[in-house]
């Protein structure tokens, strides 16, 4: 075959001719999967997934008589339906209000200690030598399947010995500690990955451990902490367990205090719909806010 022939076979090929013939059936569907078709099949799966979402914004838009009349779909054909007299009601309640603020005291110092400690545990962990180290990690590494659950009792005994249970320092203690675990694990493997030429020249450069780490390994280590943060941020916030024994009865987060409306109230759902849409819509906010970090940190060691 001459030359001529031979990229004339080939501009055929590339153009999808009798060459694409040769193509198995797996493969063609996969080609097509690309297209419309698929991207409509997704949006359809996502508008599915969400729809408890919508329902639950749109229930805290109707009034109690509405919700116990019918479902929330009704909106769609009785618009005039819709009001913001839950969410006026729901400012009104103390106990709701409250303990949206002790969900963030909560909150805020668990994500801040664990992404702190974290980093330089982490950092100590992959750049640092010191005795046992590699034994150190490995208790690290094994601590990360040990269930909540199992440390319950426990901890409830000892934080009723040093006078913490039922504090907000002591829920916020727990999270901590139970974070930690899986931060370090995180934030080590993440560390280990910068070039040790790029240490070793800021160290050549008289730089100390503390400059390096906050000058060099932070700001590269970025993406990471902040996928940390934000995972961090929202096991916290949708927690229940640990709050509800934990916690102060008397301040309680958002959690426990809709659990306790639930129990007071039974069907104040004119509370419950706009309290669980308020819990829910803070951590997504913060979710969205910090995407391109979280996306950045997951991806990190996918491509080298």
């Amino acid at each position: 075959m001459t030359t001529t022939e031979t990229s004339q076979a080939e501009q055929v090929r590339r153009a999808g001719g009798p060459a694409t013939s040769t193509q198995s059936l797996g493969a063609r569907i996969a080609a097509r999967a690309g297209g419309g078709v698929m991207r409509v099949f997704l949006v359809l799966v996502g508008l599915f997934w969400l729809m408890p979402t919508i329902g639950l914004l749109l229930s805290s838009l109707r009034g109690p008589e509405d919700i116990a009349a019918s479902g929330w779909w009704k909106v769609f054909t009785a618009p005039s339906e819709l009001t913001f007299s839950n969410y006026q009601r729901l400012l009104d309640n103390s106990t709701i209000t409250d303990s949206l603020l002790n969900t963030v005291l909560i909150t805020v110092p668990a994500t801040f200690l664990v992404v702190v400690i974290g980093s330089l545990a982490g950092y100590a962990f992959a750049w640092m030598e010191f005795p046992g180290r590699d034994w150190w990690f490995l208790v690290v590494v094994g601590l990360l399947v040990v269930p909540v659950q199992v440390a319950l009792i426990p901890v409830s005994e000892l934080f009723g010995t040093i006078g913490i249970f039922e504090t907000t320092f002591g829920v916020i203690m727990f999270h901590t500690a139970f974070g930690l675990p899986f931060a370090i694990f995180l934030l080590r493997n993440f560390f280990a990955e910068i070039p040790r030429e790029l240490l070793e020249a800021a160290r050549l450069d008289g730089a100390g451990e503390i400059r390096l780490f906050t000058r060099v390994v932070m700001p590269l280590g970025g993406p990471a902490i902040a996928s940390l943060g934000i995972f961090q941020f929202l096991w916290v916030w949708n927690d229940m367990l640990v709050a509800l024994i934990f916690a102060d009865s008397d301040s309680p987060p958002i959690t426990v205090a809709l659990q306790q409306q639930v129990r007071q109230f039974g069907n104040n759902i004119d509370v419950l719909a706009p309290g669980a849409f308020v819990s829910m819509v803070i951590p997504l906010a913060v979710f969205f806010a910090f995407q391109r970090q979280f996306v950045s940190g997951v991806m990190a060691g996918a491509v080298k």
